[in-house]
Order: structure tokens, then sequence, then C-alpha cells
């Protein structure tokens, strides 16, 4: 086995003995064109809180909802965290007149959470009222969860939510997985991409059914992206292709180029 830089380009390439350096020099242009087209395409991110050079992002704003930056898309949403009983109706009040900006694309994130300190019930209540907005004004619903996937599976299916169903952050199971799937909902997978067990999990998933986020983490979301291509055994172009399908068919065509 060889390795060559046939073409000065800096890659490295390994092929068996008895290939021509003309063959190399194409392989190697081969990858090149493939890093270049992806380098031209958007890092679409459908959860973050920062943003990198290259990327299409949908912020997520949990308060201030009338005070949002209109040059920018969001999802915006009464997170469990921090939901207080004496201010929630006038949040949700706030959040009800925010919600049909143009540039507002989604509810959430939103949910249940078994670990905070916000009583289980008050979550449930406005997370069903969440759910009965999403449902009122046409937009996609991004939920947060944890430790609590059969009360939101139970309330989703209860209160007959009819929009689209984004699971942030997932990182659970295969069983858990398949119940999400079953029930039509998608994925939305971030750095825990770098742990074995959550890859495995991604790699089952049908790719329509999939998106890739930051979150609040520290990795970058073109990071998140080559990690995901090398699961998925695909190009970064095609990963970014086929995200770019799936967000047009949930949030809107060519959304984020706008």
């Amino acid at each position: 086995m060889r390795e060559y830089d046939a073409c000065g380009c800096g890659l490295l390439l390994t092929f068996a003995h008895g290939y021509s350096k003309k063959c190399v020099e194409l392989a190697c242009t081969t990858v090149l064109e493939q890093e270049s087209l992806a380098s031209k395409m958007k890092f679409i991110n459908i959860h973050a809180h920062s943003k990198t050079a290259n990327s299409a992002v949908l912020w997520n704003a949990h308060e201030n909802f009338l005070a949002l930056d209109l040059n920018a898309f969001y999802s915006i949403g009464l997170h469990p965290w921090y939901l207080i009983e004496n201010t929630a109706d006038a949040e949700l009040t706030e959040l009800r007149e925010a919600i049909v900006k143009s540039n507002v694309l989604a509810i959430g994130e939103c949910g249940l959470d078994r670990v905070c300190e916000t009583d289980f019930e008050l979550q449930k209540q406005y997370f069903i009222k969440q759910i009965e907005l999403a449902n009122e004004v046409r937009k996609p619903l991004i939920v947060h969860c944890v430790r609590a996937f059969d009360e939101v599976l139970n309330l989703l299916k209860q209160n007959h939510v009819s929009v689209p169903v984004i699971f942030h952050g997932f990182n659970k199971n295969e069983q858990v997985a398949a119940q999400i799937l079953n029930a039509g909902y998608l994925f939305s997978f971030g750095q825990k991409l770098m742990f074995e067990s959550t890859a495995a999990v991604f790699k089952s998933i049908p790719i329509d059914r999939i998106f890739l986020e930051t979150d609040d983490g520290c990795v970058a979301i073109e990071e998140v992206y080559r990690i995901a291509a090398e699961i998925r055994e695909m190009t970064l172009e095609e990963l970014q292709q086929q995200i770019q399908i799936n967000t047009n068919l949930v949030f809107g065509e060519n959304t984020f180029l706008k």
C-alpha cells in the first residue's frame, strides 16, 4: 500500500500498488471537489445558542419573545426549567403574540423534565398548552424530554398533535427511538454523536427523520456534520443535501437560505 499527496493538496490517500499516478490525482481531485461543494452549502443547525461562520441557525429563545432579532430565525417556547407558576400565563400570552411572526419557525423547546425542580404537573399543563398552540398556528414542535418519554408521547397523542415533532438533543437507546419512530416523529442529534451508543442509534434511524444541532455545547456544527457523515458513511455534501431536504419538508422550502 502507498500514501500519495499526488496533487500537492496536502491530502494523503492510500492505494494498493499498481494504481497509476493519474488515478491518484483524479481521486485527490474528487475529494477536493466534494469538500469545495460542501463548503458552499449551509450547515443547518436547528437548535442553537451560538453561531459559526457557514451555518444556518434556528436560534432558541425561552424568554423575551417580543424582542427577537427580525433578521434571524427562531424557535420559541416555555422551557420546563424556567416555568414559574406566577408568570407562566403572561409568558404564554407573549409567546402567542410572537409565534405568528414569519421568522419564528417552531414552538420549543418545550416538554417535560423529571430532573429539574419545576413542579411536574405545572410542566404538563404548559406543555399541553404549547401542543395546542402548535396545532393552531401549524408550526413544528421542538421537544425537550428528560426521563419522561412515556409521558411526553402520551400527551402528544392525547392532545392530537398534528404538526411535525422533533425530539432535540436525542441520546437515548434504540427502544426509545423505536417508540418515537413508530409515532411518526423526528430526531435532532448533537455532540453526543461522539458516544458509541448514540452513534449506533443515529445510524439506525431513517435519514429523512434526522436533523443536527449544537444546542449549548462546545462542538461546532461543522464538526457535528463531519461526525454524522462518517457514521452514516456519506459524504459531507450528501448529508448537507439530505438535511436541507428534511428542513424544507418540516420548516418550508429554502427556509434557511433566504
